[in-house]
């Protein structure tokens, strides 16, 4: 896909980066964050059951999709524009609607919704303006996007440490669906660097119009989980 330029690209927040912003991405994406991440595996269940996915190798692949054409593409381009709107609460209402929006089964709209309210109800321990202008119901990237921005995060690192947490609670989905061992898990983990580094490198240039997915088979997945019978996961 291209890359916008010129006036879309991103400037810095004052006081961007350092330890103290390590930190606090450290914390707010941890598994150990109150959100309840643990509790969703993003039509991941289902396309074990199906047999889509049946090993390590295929996991990788599956997630490399999800970071090039699928949902991590969308999630990532709708973090970097909260990041961008982070102190206009219009724009970060339209973009909160709009990821919403995109939310391709009632699994998936719950959770991306759910774990955006918890995001901002935990991360609300680290004081700021911009949870006065934060929609009520929102998706999880645009919260963590906009509170990224206000709490002076790169919106580089903000998203690749998105991504990598992402990425890192589907392994663990997998690991939990007996896909695969921790070990092998951990070289999925390890193999999708280079994709979300050059995701979160290209972070200042992405606009909406680099909104689009093709990841089809994950999207029915998704839709499918909704009816499963028999399930670990809540999506």
């Amino acid at each position: 896909m291209t890359r916008s330029v010129g006036s879309d690209q991103l400037t810095e927040p004052a006081a961007s980066g350092g330890t103290q912003a390590l930190l606090r991405l450290m914390a707010w994406l941890s598994p150990a964050f109150p959100i309840g991440g643990f509790a969703y595996s993003g039509g991941l269940e289902r396309a074990v059951h199906d047999k889509l996915i049946a090993d390590a190798a295929g996991l990788a692949d599956w997630l490399g999709i999800l970071l090039q054409h699928g949902s991590l593409w969308t999630d990532g381009v709708l973090l970097v524009e909260a990041w961008r709107s982070y102190t206009d609460q219009a724009a970060l209402a339209e973009v909160a609607e709009l990821g919403l929006a995109l939310a391709g089964s009632a699994e998936r709209y719950a959770e991306t919704s759910s774990l955006g309210r918890g995001f901002v109800a935990a991360a609300a321990a680290w004081p700021s303006s911009v949870f006065e202008i934060l929609p009520k119901d929102l998706p999880f990237p645009v919260a963590v996007g906009a509170v990224s921005a206000a709490h002076g995060v790169g919106v580089e690192q903000a998203l690749a440490a998105y991504l990598h947490a992402a990425t890192s609670q589907a392994v663990s989905a997998a690991i939990r669906l007996n896909v695969c061992g921790q070990r092998q898990g951990l070289g999925v983990l390890a193999g999708s660097e280079p994709a979300i580094e050059a995701f979160a490198a290209g972070a200042p240039l992405l606009t909406l119009d680099d909104l689009g997915s093709a990841a089809v088979q994950a999207d029915i997945a998704s839709l499918r989980h909704e009816t499963q019978h028999s399930r670990l996961f809540r999506s």
